[in-house]
């Protein structure tokens, strides 16, 4: 599909082309005595529309200030200040190397879909970043309101390989708009992918005197069962410890539905999948480990008291690493807990795109492509973010000595273990979708909804959210 934006875009820079011939003809009149022309710039003040008509009949003076386009804006969603920390350093690094393009890095301040809303908002009103990430569930979404560049023919240019990077993340980035279906469009590139593990306070777990989740693994006994009666012993120290707790956002839950073998959507990603029988088993496991006292209030952010010490086991993905570093107690990670159906774990990926208003597509493709060389990759997983999305069995061996934690193979584990990929809904609206999931799940899971009513009705409230 062409981008209706890229095709302006040449046409612009055709246009602008032409006014900046005219002016260096100007500029060679005016230093025919071997004077130099005044070449300052700005970035604040924009440059007034030119025309191939206002061109011959309005010449531009020689020394007015022209839009000065090497300074690129990028933004990701970092988990928290320490991740936020490792995207600036790498944004430095790389703007040492490029001497014709100033980068500016801006972590995003919101959290869930509030980033994906606020960064709309800012493509609408023209104060968008040139590049910036988005969680791979929502790029079908950008992609349709035509807010991103296709990268395709930049892509073409400097040699890039899809094959590079994992089939499941490219698979999304290079689909059609309009056919939902498999195509030659390229969103951006996948910045990195992760599955969740159990983030665990070892001297906690040593203090209840419960087994060991990394032994039990070890030993094929990391089960359902097991995770509840390691948790009841943690929470059993008493105080302000407690077991286990999980944010509410669809990742932690989807992992106990997946492990029951059920999942959002049906096989084909056309319709709701909520009411199967294997969701309504994981969701039941969920709601039962809930109702007890062993856990995080459902809702509340289970990083700062894990942090703080009085956590035993907190579900997350590779990227809250840089954060967990900072804690002063012995903490490990072990895989999820094996369900009916196995562990339940995601494939989980986000992208670099390109806003499709950038007024310097080049450079900022550039960017994208640094963001993620196999070096930059290497850095952020060496200082705990994320796993590289490079298919590369040398990255991943140099992944397992990015330590702590010691137990990184957990997290590779975990994408060898058939998990499910994230992403987007293609022929519907993810956002409307996991709006209407989120809430009737937090209702479940905190009691004020029947399971039986979530059952018979959950699918026919979500309808909607499918074209």
């Amino acid at each position: 599909m062409k981008n209706t934006q890229v095709l302006k875009r040449k046409e612009n820079m055709k246009i602008r082309m032409i006014a900046l011939l005219a002016i260096l003809a100007l500029v060679a009149a005016a230093c025919g005595d071997g004077g130099e022309a005044d070449s300052e710039t700005t970035t604040t003040t924009a440059a007034p529309a030119v025309t191939e008509t206002t061109v011959a009949e309005t010449p531009v003076e020689p020394d007015e200030p022209m839009v000065d386009a090497s300074t690129i804006r990028w933004m990701t969603r970092p988990d928290n200040p320490e991740e936020a920390a490792v995207y600036s350093e790498i944004s430095d690094q790389i703007s040492a190397g490029m001497d014709d393009i100033e980068l500016v890095y801006e972590p995003g301040s919101n959290e869930g879909a509030g980033y994906q809303q606020t960064l709309l908002t800012n493509l609408s009103a023209g104060t968008a970043p040139d590049v910036f990430w988005i969680p791979g569930t929502d790029i079908a979404d950008f992609a349709s309101r035509d807010v991103i560049l296709d990268l395709r023919e930049y892509a073409t240019a400097t040699g890039h390989n899809d094959a590079d990077f994992y089939p499941g993340p490219m698979g999304h980035l290079t689909t059609d708009v309009d056919t939902g279906q498999p195509g030659d469009a390229l969103w951006g590139l996948p910045r990195d992918v992760s599955t969740f593990a159990l983030y665990i306070n070892n001297d906690l777990i040593a203090e209840a005197g419960v087994d060991d989740p990394r032994e039990l693994e070890a030993n094929g006994e990391w089960t359902w069962e097991k995770f509840q009666e390691v948790s009841d012993g943690i929470a059993a120290l008493g105080g302000e410890i407690k077991g286990y707790g999980q944010s509410a956002w669809w990742g932690p839950y989807g992992a106990w539905m997946n492990g029951a073998g059920g999942g959002f959507f049906t096989a084909d990603r056309s319709a709701c999948a909520l009411d199967s029988a294997e969701s309504i088993e994981g969701l039941t496991f969920l709601r039962e480990l809930y109702s007890g006292d062993s856990v995080i209030p459902y809702g509340e952010d289970p990083e700062p008291p894990f942090r703080a010490g009085t956590v035993g086991m907190f579900q997350n993905g590779r990227w809250a690493t840089p954060g967990i570093r900072t804690v002063d107690f012995d903490w490990d990670v072990v895989g999820l807990p094996t369900g009916p159906s196995g562990p339940g774990n995601w494939l989980f990926w986000g992208a670099y795109v390109v806003n499709a208003n950038t007024e310097n597509p080049e450079a900022a493709w550039s960017l994208v492509e640094a963001l993620t060389t196999a070096e930059t990759q290497a850095q952020i997983s060496a200082l705990g973010a994320n796993i590289p999305s490079r298919v590369s069995q040398d990255a991943l061996d140099a992944f397992l000595g990015f330590t702590p934690p010691a137990n990184n193979q957990a997290f590779l584990d975990g994408l060898s273990n058939n998990p499910t990929t994230e992403g987007p809904l293609w022929a519907g609206s993810w956002p409307e979708y996991v709006t209407a999931m989120d809430g009737a799940i937090q209702e479940v899971v905190t009691g004020s909804r029947d399971l039986s009513d979530f059952e018979a009705n959950i699918c026919s409230e979500t309808a909607g959210a499918f074209s």
